[in-house]
């Protein structure tokens, strides 16, 4: 069934209605063009038959974008009165009220999503998006792909290959998971208010065979942060303290993983990284 989508004067008469003036806090930028919210969802590849996490949602935009597939919605929101008033505005829009479950929380808080959802499809604050999306690829494993909205600086530092300037300790836990990509560019004018900083869309998929543990991940993570921390040292420095306390410790470790000791961090793919923790 169709299901109409929000434009900006209803956007802004529903916030007028909760008193919800959009704050720099909790990084809230609505999406007031329906034209964004589809292709959001196109490029996420919604299907009627999925099962959605979204993130933020917000006054309800990209919600009832993902319903109009007709896939079911799991909705998490920090702010109660927009939480509250999500599943009215569903309703209002003619959609069944089985179809979409709102989770009144701090995504950073969520340990549990009904409905083991397959599918995560957001509009991420900027100043959480990377800490809520590696917390939501570590606690719920049954998510197997994505099309986030972030501010354009870290959607390309999630989507960097090794060796580009923009590469780093994001770059590398998020491909633990998978591969990423850059999957669009949002213009600032679609957001109310207009944020000072462009939007891209990045999506992941996550691959079938995890890379190892929860142990090998957080070591691996461990490794990471180090290298990252002074990233202009060679790795045989900036791991002395995570690889046996010395820089002769480390050299030995990291050309016993395979790597040259003489590398820094951001020319080391996500399996170098596991390799050295993996001994």
């Amino acid at each position: 069934m169709p299901v109409s989508l929000l434009g900006a004067a209803e956007i802004r008469r529903l916030a007028a209605d909760l008193d919800v003036t959009p704050t720099k806090k909790l990084g809230q930028n609505f999406v007031v063009d329906a034209n964004t919210v589809r292709k959001i969802v196109q490029a996420a590849r919604v299907e009627a038959s999925d099962r959605v996490v979204e993130i933020g949602p917000g006054l309800g935009s990209l919600t009832l974008a993902i319903l109009e597939t007709g896939a079911s919605v799991v909705a998490v929101e920090i702010d109660h009165r927009l939480a509250a008033r999500l599943p009215e505005t569903a309703a209002a829009h003619d959609v069944p009220a089985e179809r979409l479950t709102v989770i009144d929380a701090d995504a950073l808080q969520v340990r549990e999503l009904p409905g083991a959802p397959e599918v995560l499809v957001a509009n991420l604050p900027y100043n959480v998006s990377v800490p809520v999306l590696l917390h939501f690829l570590e606690t719920f494993p049954f998510l197997q792909r994505g099309v986030v909205m972030v501010q354009a600086e870290v959607g390309e530092r999630l989507a960097a290959p090794p060796g580009s300037k923009v590469y780093g300790a994001p770059s590398v836990k998020a491909a633990w998971y998978g591969p990423w990509r850059l999957a669009g560019t949002v213009s600032r004018q679609v957001f109310w208010p207009v944020p000072n900083v462009d939007s891209v869309l990045v999506g992941f998929e996550r691959d079938a065979e995890p890379r190892g543990d929860e142990d090998l991940r957080r070591r691996t993570f461990a490794i990471v942060d180090a290298a990252f921390q002074q990233r202009r040292k060679m790795l045989r420095q900036a791991l002395s303290s995570v690889l046996g306390g010395s820089a002769a410790a480390a050299s030995e470790a990291l050309e016993a993983a395979g790597v040259d000791p003489t590398l820094r961090g951001e020319q080391l793919s996500i399996t170098d990284f596991v390799r050295i923790a993996a001994l």
